[in-house]
């Protein structure tokens, strides 16, 4: 079973519904000392036919291996990815076009959740995972991003080159973020069907998958060092992308189209 930890992402998953809680341990210590907002959480837990158990504080932390578990944690069956299908297949969101994000080499885990949490909040309408090179979606990653893991349909791929490639064939722009890339990432135009792919911590988009891309795009650096944390600059991009899409009443800039057609693998 994956175990979660902390008031927050307890509640989003309980809010959230998509995976089978078995049960939640709080601290037996708690009773000394009420706290609303724990009472918040389980009585939702109770309204969801959740068990509730009582366990030492000690547990608890044995539990979650973490001791800042806030007296509290959950108990969720596996979790069953989507297919990329899935994603491709759901219904177009408000804004009208389909923005993606794929991550080629996220291993830690509080990058992943700080952009899991980035992509709940930009609407982000799905997220690849390769099924290797990624940090899983574990405790720490479900507290980083403050339950959002929880709430975004996130699809595990086997190779992510072969995902972006079929989603090109959906006519979906692929663009990766470099900090040798062209343009600026405010002169994209993301008012267009768009998966925007982000590299590892160390060394950045692996080669392939740079070639994939339709465009790479950069985000200036007014000061002394280069690039940004990658949990950081997917969020500035991300952002950026959601403020272009909510302006839907200008016609998309023709230079962010490629000036020749696209190649495949193997071309």
């Amino acid at each position: 079973m994956d175990v979660l930890y902390g008031l927050h992402p307890v509640e989003e998953a309980l809010r959230a519904g998509t995976r089978p809680l078995d049960h939640i341990s709080v601290a037996r210590e708690r009773e000394a000392r009420r706290d609303p907002r724990m009472d918040a959480v389980l009585e939702l837990a109770r309204a969801k036919g959740v068990r509730i158990s009582t366990e030492p504080r000690e547990q608890l932390t044995r539990h979650a291996k973490t001791d800042a578990h806030q007296g509290i944690v959950a108990f969720l069956r596996e979790r069953k990815f989507l297919a990329l299908e899935d994603l491709l297949n759901a219904p177009t969101g408000p804004t009208g076009f389909r923005f993606f994000l794929a991550l080629d080499g996220v291993e830690d885990p509080h990058n992943l959740g700080a952009l899991l949490r980035s992509a709940d909040g930009a609407g982000v309408d799905g997220i690849l995972l390769p099924e290797r090179r990624s940090a899983p979606l574990s405790a720490i990653v479900a507290k980083t991003s403050a339950g959002a893991s929880e709430h975004v349909r996130i699809a595990q791929v086997v190779n992510i080159t072969r995902a972006l490639e079929t989603m090109k064939k959906q006519n979906i722009w692929i663009v990766g973020l470099d900090e040798r890339g062209s343009p600026d990432y405010a002169d994209f135009d993301f008012r267009q069907d768009t998966c925007l792919v982000l590299g590892s911590e160390g060394s950045g988009l692996h080669d392939l998958v740079k070639r994939t891309c339709d465009h790479l795009l950069r985000i200036p650096m007014a000061g002394s060092v280069s690039s940004l944390n990658v949990s950081v600059a997917g969020a500035v991009v991300m952002y950026e992308a959601m403020r272009q899409r909510r302006n839907r009443t200008q016609p998309a800039a023709p230079e962010s189209k490629p000036t020749k057609p696209r190649k495949g693998l193997g071309s």
